[in-house]
């Protein structure tokens, strides 16, 4: 399959852990030529069955906030529609007539005036935390402050935060759980993504939401592997997340994250769309233009299929790019290692095939094996690596050859 201008994700894998419209956002990557790994972090709660939301908004009629904070469109619109189904969509719209409406975006915006009602304020720049300073600002001690939530309360997510900042200055907060989630009932396709991820089988993770980074974050560390997982984020496998909201928990652990300008499902595909190749820049090795990804390598624009084993190879001489690699390191690499150095030279032969090109990788007599990338474009990656572009990846470089 040819790398085109119509297919600027070829050779890419993507991760997707969205629960909501997975099937159409995969749909987007698909067509920009991706491969999709889907795993769903998690499991959102039906509204109509929820107890404590019922018991909350019976609380907001016979008692209306002074303030209601209405932070996404769908959960807004979701406790309207649950408040129906209970017999109490007027009473609430009452409530919430009386109260101060603010609206966190555009989403929230519109699921308000739907409901007949009239926002007061909303931010320009569709974030909680301007939000924050905007009551803050007008100052909040006495008042009692309805807070639609995003999720359920987790340490990774923000609106719990801002919850809190509220109350500490002086806010009687009335948390409201709409849009309540909880980790999916089967847990190994989300053991599977974080261990891809761990492990650099993906090129890029994508979030829709807090929810689901505090979802995989928790999941993680109950397995042991949360800080393989950050630094695998921090270095080879690049977060991509669809708003500033979603990408707060992972920002709050120092891992950057890229996002389209505006927080749509559309322009979140078009951003992945151009920001990978942007970033998985070709090097030129025994002259073809090479890129490493994570389950395959483009040469000379052409995405070639790389056995697991060659995969681990590659990857190894790619981490040192024109650095010499013995074969013992290499057979520590292959999957399943092993204690006969004949393995590499098999597994050399099949992934030099596999490349159609055998000048990529040089064997250095009696030493090993190397890229066949020249010093001078090593020196050249390593000026480019502070601004994450090289052709193996966002990865930091220590620019005296080798990477981790």
């Amino acid at each position: 399959m040819t790398h085109t201008s119509g297919e600027p994700l070829a050779g890419f894998t993507v991760g997707i852990t969205a629960s909501r419209r997975a099937e159409e956002f995969a749909t987007l990557l698909v067509r920009r030529g991706a491969t999709v790994m889907h795993a769903p972090a998690i499991r959102i709660i039906p509204l109509a069955d929820d107890a404590e939301l019922e018991r909350v908004t019976g609380a907001i009629i016979a008692d209306p906030p002074e303030i209601t904070v209405a932070t996404t469109g769908i959960g807004f619109r979701g406790w309207i529609e649950a408040a129906d189904g209970w017999g109490q969509a007027e009473a609430l719209g009452r409530a919430l007539a009386s109260s101060r409406l603010l609206a966190r975006g555009p989403k929230a915006k519109g699921a308000i005036r739907a409901a007949d009602l009239r926002e007061e304020w909303s931010p320009a720049s569709e974030s909680s935390a301007e939000v924050l300073e905007h009551l803050l600002a007008e100052g909040v001690e006495g008042k009692r402050i309805a807070v639609q939530l995003h999720g359920a309360t987790t340490e990774w997510e923000p609106i719990p935060d801002f919850c809190e900042v509220l109350r500490h200055a002086g806010a009687e907060v009335v948390p409201v759980p709409v849009y309540r989630w909880t980790a999916p009932d089967d847990g190994a396709p989300m053991d599977r993504m974080i261990e891809a991820v761990v492990v650099g089988d993906l090129d890029a993770i994508s979030f829709t939401s807090a929810p689901a980074v505090a979802s995989l974050l928790m999941r993680a560390d109950e397995n042991g592997v949360l800080e393989p997982l950050l630094q695998s984020m921090r270095t080879r496998v690049l977060p991509v997340c669809v708003g500033p909201v979603t990408a707060a928990p992972l920002e709050q652990l120092k891992v950057p994250t890229t996002q389209p300008a505006r927080a749509r499902l559309g322009a979140l595909a078009r951003h992945i769309a151009e920001e990978l190749p942007r970033r998985w820049r070709p090097m030129n090795a025994g002259g073809h233009a090479v890129s490493v990804r994570s389950r395959c390598v483009v040469v000379d624009g052409e995405v070639r299929a790389v056995s697991p084993a060659g995969m681990a190879l590659i990857k190894t001489l790619a981490s040192r790019p024109g650095r010499v690699v013995s074969r013992e390191d290499l057979l520590g690499a292959l999957p399943g290692g092993g204690d006969d150095t004949h393995a590499v030279e098999t597994a050399m032969t099949r992934l030099r095939s596999s490349l159609g090109a055998p000048k990529v990788v040089q064997t250095v007599v009696k030493r090993g094996y190397r890229l066949a990338v020249e010093p001078t474009d090593v020196a050249e990656e390593c000026d480019e690596a502070d601004a994450g572009a090289t052709a193996f990846g966002p990865v930091v470089s220590d620019c005296d050859g080798s990477k981790y």
